[in-house]
Parts: C-alpha cells; structure tokens; sequence
C-alpha cells in the first residue's frame, strides 16, 4: 500500500513556488520556468497512476521537473551544428568534445567560417589516411557515415567491445593528428 498519495488539486498552492526556485536557477528564463512547471504539472496528471507512493508528491514532481529541463536543453542542442567527428579531449584544465566545439553554426556561416570548415575536414581527411587501413575504414563508418555497431562487428568479424576499443584507438590517433596539422 503506497505510504504517500497524489492530490493534484493541490499542487499548484503546495509546490509551484518550490518548483518555480528550482527551474530558474536552472533556466535563467521566467517564461521557460513557467512552461516547464505547467508542463511538469500536466506530465504529473497524465502520469498519475504510475506514482508508487515511495516518494512525496513534491519529489515526484521535481523528478519530473528534472526531466523536463534536460528536455528543454536537448532541444535547444538538437537545433545547434554538430560536428561530424567528436573528439574527446582533456588537457588538465578543461576536458571536452573540442572538434564539436570548435565547429560553426552550419545555419550562421561566413564565407571564412565555410573555407575553415573544408580546411579542418581536409585536415580530418588527412588524418584518417595516416590510420591504419581498418582502423580508418571502421572509424570512417562509424563516426562519419554513422553505420551501427551489429553491422560493423559483423562485416570485420569484431566484438562490439574490440569495436569500441578501435575506436577509442582512432579518435586518440586522430586527436593528435589534428592537434599538430590543424589547430
């Protein structure tokens, strides 16, 4: 028997100034604060059946919340340029994919940001033919043309784990190719 109950009527007294002090730390926006707590609110009605009663009807709502902002930020990211490769860095300091960092809005180009673009996926290009040949050829499907793992694995005669470690091999080799001809 659930130890906690809902009783949606009250949410809006009980917790949407709780709510709204969480959101905006997050979001910096008063109107995005305010569509993510009606959208939690909404989320929490259609969802009411799943609740357990594990948790208060506040945590419950602020695990909802919680999905809603990282809902907010993926959207806002799907809708930036994304890099072809990703290359994961750490120099100490900072860590990061630096290649989708350092790559322009493809919706926001200048005529010197698209000559740096085919200079960097020349540079790229360059890279991948210092690789060994099947360690380009499965970087080259996987990060570039995006093929998945079962196919790739299948077609080499690879675990998915050997796969991963060819990869991880490739993106390194072409960190510090990239590091030394482009940047």
């Amino acid at each position: 028997m659930p130890i906690n109950l809902l009783n949606p009527n009250l949410w809006v007294d009980k917790y949407s100034d709780y709510l709204y002090n969480y959101t905006i730390v997050r979001v910096n926006n008063h109107e995005i604060a305010q569509d993510l707590i009606s959208e939690t609110f909404l989320a929490g009605l259609k969802s009411k059946d799943n609740f357990k009663g594990e948790a208060t009807e506040r945590t419950w709502l602020i695990s909802i919340l919680k999905r809603k902002i990282i809902d907010h930020y993926r959207k806002i990211n799907s809708n930036k340029g994304k890099a072809e490769i990703r290359v994961t860095y750490s120099d100490g300091e900072s860590e990061g994919d630096w290649l989708e960092e350092r790559i322009s809005d493809p919706y926001d180009k200048t005529a010197e940001d698209t000559m740096e673009n085919e200079e960097l996926g020349m540079a790229i290009f360059g890279c991948l033919e210092g690789l060994a040949e099947k360690q380009a050829a499965i970087f080259r499907k996987k990060t570039i043309d995006g093929i998945d793992t079962e196919t790739i694995c299948n077609e080499y005669n690879i675990t998915p784990s050997n796969l991963w470690v060819i990869i991880h091999r490739a993106r390194k080799a072409m960190a510090d190719c990239l590091e030394k001809s482009w940047f």
